[in-house]
């Protein structure tokens, strides 16, 4: 063999010989000059190579090749848009690490993984920004493990998103080991984003624990016990914050006294104050875990823990007689005997929301204490409650079904009797949260719904919520209760909401209008439905309709709406275009034009409300006979990006028309980006398209579309040398910078395709695809 290959150089023999003892040499070695270091690198385990990028950047080498290899060896798949990954040393350890913890990787398979030094998920766990947990959740056990402590340390610090996919239901140790997982990850941790994939039969105890600790609810650290301690670093907090609570003890305890002495009698208390301060600041230190992740779905009364109320002053917010919700804080505050009063106001009207001193989140507010009952018990419990408190329990009825500051305001697809209590926050408190939520084909029942727009109600710190085919139905209204009450918090930083669903509860345009009447502070709102769902006549009684109620200035600034098939009405998306001064793009997709002037009052109502946008797109919508329509938007002075993506633009036109798009971009020096995909301009129109930065054009535009279109090589080669022959005359004065050709007939003569492709990438950034037109030949002609 060696004969055959040839001897290897000296070079090579020491090499070999060194990164067999790097050890003892180690230190040396990083010293090497680099025209040596870069023949070493290759020859080192993943433990020697990781420790060496400082040298190799200091000798001016990149390591990045070589992690490249190693991922095609080790790893043998091509990552996804793998053209857009810039450190693929993090990818090779972020990927390393998954896939040891799942037990999909050996690392005995390469001598390269095989280092006695090497501990792969204490190594490597530092570069894991990500990570995706699977079905019985075995990945969550073996993280919280004694011997890996120090790798859920690290990760504490590097991970950013935590991914659940294709769940399955597990046992209460697997619950408690995910409860120490995110209360360590989420609650003292960086994560941002929980994005939970693939439920098809979620487990309602472990979707809301999941839901509620990204929330940032949960017991006191002291319950979350790791190998029989507690948390260290909520037990570090608990200390200062009882010296804190002795000293608020001691002011009520003088507070009480004046309120005695002028007679006040104080009710509705079900503990002493010292009692419920106990409950509060010593967070039920020998409460045990296991009670409330096997809790019974229907949970008896007195099985709950009181209701602690807490000496520091809550934010609560009460309803006087169904008007606006008021914040009593500032004034409870500034007078401390207001407190008790507080206290009895709380009897009358139930229970209520109350804050949680424990929050730990970027946008916590201290004041903030709430007291979510996510929801009511079975009727049949009543008896367990104070019998002379009848019309107290009406009153809280009332309360959380109507009052304006509740999450659930008791529409359609949200009620409140005769449902199952599936896990309370009575006790619980609050931690740091995450500010992105995204459920995928996760089904939501009415009592999860319910759950989720009670967190939702308080959920400062989220920014993006993104909710898709979750089977939502009339839920969708309980979400947006939660939202509402969210929107009345000064400090809330959602900002993005994207909905998107099989059937629409109702049409696509009252959907958007409910959603911004709820939140009007969002920036981008995307609603997405596949099929329409009949509902005429079908509206609840004493719910009337979203679109009914105006809605006040918005903030949206990008608006998408993929409608199922239904009729683009410009009167009812009026209201919502009115409100949205800043709005700067909007998207339409697979939208019906029910009247040939549709289109033209949408442009007008476009023109008079939003004088901002800057990009428009239509997609699957049929405007083969709105040509005149095209041409005016094709001119718009302020629009700077178009997209008519599968539009029919050329189905019924004449070579007029053609000529009239190139002419009116060319006088367009505003458009930036035009976007054609799916028109079938075939070779002739392409070739055409070289005329827009032809010399006597002023266009601006840098980036064209002409994916799937059913260009041919020879026609692309000639679109190539006319649009060479044009930049020679204006001597490359030219803004012309990205061209995209996804799914086009390139295939049919490769070495034509690659000349083409050759000489356009001299000239700017081309971004295609190998795609087999044969396959999908059949399905075009099946719909021309």
């Amino acid at each position: 063999a060696m004969a055959a290959e040839g001897p290897r150089s000296l070079f090579a023999l020491s090499a070999t010989a060194v990164s067999r003892s790097m050890g003892a040499l180690e230190q040396d070695v990083w010293a090497l000059p680099g025209h040596l270091l870069r023949g070493l690198l290759p020859l080192l385990t993943v433990f020697r190579l990781e420790r060496a990028e400082d040298a190799a950047r200091r000798a001016g080498l990149s390591t990045q090749p070589i992690w490249r290899k190693l991922w095609d060896d080790v790893m043998k798949t091509r990552p996804p848009n793998s053209e857009n990954i810039t450190c693929w040393r993090k990818k090779f350890l972020e990927t390393f690490f998954s896939n040891v913890l799942h037990g999909v990787l050996d690392v005995t398979s390469d001598w390269r993984l095989n280092d006695h030094h090497f501990s792969p998920l204490l190594h490597s766990s530092p570069h894991v920004s990500q990570l995706t947990l699977c079905n019985m959740l075995q990945g969550a056990v073996e993280l919280t493990a004694e011997h890996n402590q120090k790798v859920l340390e690290n990760l504490s610090g590097s991970l950013q998103i935590l991914k659940f996919q294709h769940l399955l239901s597990s046992d209460q140790s697997v619950r408690r080991s995910l409860v120490l997982l995110l209360h360590r990850l989420i609650h003292h941790g960086s994560v941002s984003q929980v994005s939970i994939y693939s439920w098809p039969v979620p487990d309602t105890a472990l979707l809301v624990l999941i839901l509620s600790m990204s929330a940032g609810f949960w017991r006191s650290g002291n319950a979350l016990t790791y190998h029989s301690s507690p948390c260290g670093l909520c037990r570090e907090e608990d200390k200062a914050q009882s010296q804190e609570s002795a000293q608020e003890r001691a002011e009520r305890g003088h507070y009480d006294e004046m309120e005695q002495s002028n007679g006040e009698n104080q009710k509705g208390s079900p503990m002493a104050p010292e009692e419920t301060e106990a409950e509060v600041n010593g967070y039920r230190t020998g409460a045990c875990l296991n009670s409330v992740l096997s809790r019974p779905r229907s949970l008896p009364l007195q099985n709950q823990a009181p209701e602690a109320a807490s000496s520091k002053v809550p934010c609560d917010h009460i309803s006087v007689q169904g008007g606006s919700s008021h914040c009593v804080s500032d004034q409870l505050s500034c007078h401390p005997i207001l407190r008790r009063t507080h206290r009895g106001l709380k009897s009358a009207v139930g229970k209520k929301r109350r804050c949680l001193r424990r929050n730990r989140g970027p946008y916590s507010d201290p004041e903030d204490l709430y007291d979510f009952v996510f929801t009511v018990a079975r009727e049949d419990n009543s008896r367990l409650l104070d019998k002379n408190s009848t019309t107290e329990g009406e009153n809280a009825e009332n309360w959380t079904s109507s009052s304006p500051g509740s999450p659930c305001t008791g529409l359609a697809g949200c009620k409140k009797r005769g449902s199952a209590t599936i896990f309370s926050l009575k006790t619980a408190h609050r931690f740091r949260s995450v500010s992105t939520l995204e459920l995928f084909s996760v089904p939501l029942t009415e009592e999860t719904c319910r759950t989720l727009s009670n967190l939702l109600s308080s959920w400062m710190s989220l920014e993006n919520l993104v909710l898709s085919y979750n089977g939502l139905g009339a839920n969708i209204l309980c979400i947006l209760s939660g939202l509402r009450a969210l929107s009345r918090h000064s400090d809330c930083h959602l900002r993005v909401v994207r909905v998107s669903d099989v059937f629409s509860h109702m049409p696509c345009t009252e959907l958007v209008h409910c959603i911004l009447n709820a939140f009007p502070q969002l920036h981008t709102l995307s609603v997405s439905f596949d099929l329409k769902k009949l509902l005429e006549g079908n509206r609840p009684e004493g719910n009337p309709s979203c679109s009914e109620i105006e809605i006040s200035e918005s903030c949206l600034e990008q608006l998408e709406i993929r409608f199922p098939r239904e009729p683009l009405h410009t009167m009812f998306l009026l209201p919502v275009l009115k409100a949205s001064k800043s709005l700067q793009h909007l998207a339409l997709d697979s939208a019906t034009l029910p009247f040939s002037q549709e289109l033209g009052l949408l442009l007008e109502a476009l023109k008079e409300y939003n004088p901002n946008l800057k990009k428009l797109s239509f997609h699957d919508v049929n405007l083969a006979e709105h040509q005149k329509e095209v041409l005016l938007l094709l001119q718009d002075p302020v629009l700077q990006e178009i997209t008519f993506s599968f539009c029919r633009l050329f189905e019924s036109s004449t070579t007029e028309f053609l000529s009239e798009i190139i002419s009116t971009v060319k006088r367009n020096s505003s458009l930036k980006s035009l976007r054609l995909p799916g028109n079938r301009l075939g070779n002739h129109r392409l070739v055409a398209l070289a005329d827009i930065f032809s010399e006597d054009s002023s266009s601006s535009l840098c980036q064209l579309d002409v994916s799937s279109n059913c260009i041919k090589p020879d026609g692309l080669l000639e679109f190539t040398k006319k649009l060479e022959g044009h930049i020679q005359q204006r001597r490359g004065q030219i803004q012309f910078t990205h061209l995209r050709l996804f799914q086009n007939w390139l295939d049919q003569d490769a070495e034509t395709a690659q000349e083409a492709l050759r000489r356009l990438k001299a000239m700017c950034s081309v971004v295609n695809d190998s795609w087999d037109s044969s396959q999908a030949f059949a399905d075009y002609i099946s719909v021309m």
